[in-house]
């Protein structure tokens, strides 16, 4: 058993909001915090113009591979964070549910992406700030 908090991100696709904030809580929580991430209906591959976008950051992402989301992730994770992804999430008492309107980066080039990816750096940073001090 662990002590360290856990956070689950949840998009529909697990293919680019998720998956960035994944890394960024990964990269940004220095094994502080345990990260998962999955989707209601995963994509064949993460978006690439994501991967590019969290390149610039110093973070690769080009190894990850959508996950499809389970009752077994949510259970066990302390945060749920859902990215559009509506009613397909499995609510569970005593977690903590966080929805974040962030706009979909899906079929969007890596100059639209920036600036969806520097929204979740902020939240991430204020999420690290809240679950670790």
């Amino acid at each position: 058993m662990t002590d360290k908090p856990s956070v689950l991100f949840v998009c529909v696709h697990n293919a680019g909001r998720s998956q960035m904030a994944a890394a960024y809580l990964t990269h940004l929580g220095e094994g502080r915090i345990e990260v998962r991430s999955a989707g209601s209906a995963p994509a064949d591959q993460v978006n690439p113009a994501a991967v590019e976008a969290m390149a610039e950051e110093g973070i690769d992402m080009s190894a990850e591979i959508p996950k499809v989301l389970t009752d077994e992730a949510v259970r066990a994770s302390d945060v749920v964070v859902t990215m559009g992804c509506g009613d397909t999430c499995a609510i569970y008492p005593g977690k903590r549910y966080e929805d974040w309107k962030l706009e979909d980066p899906a079929g969007q080039g890596v100059a639209a992406v920036r600036p969806i990816r520097d929204e979740i750096r902020r939240r991430i940073e204020g999420l690290i700030g809240e679950l670790v001090g």
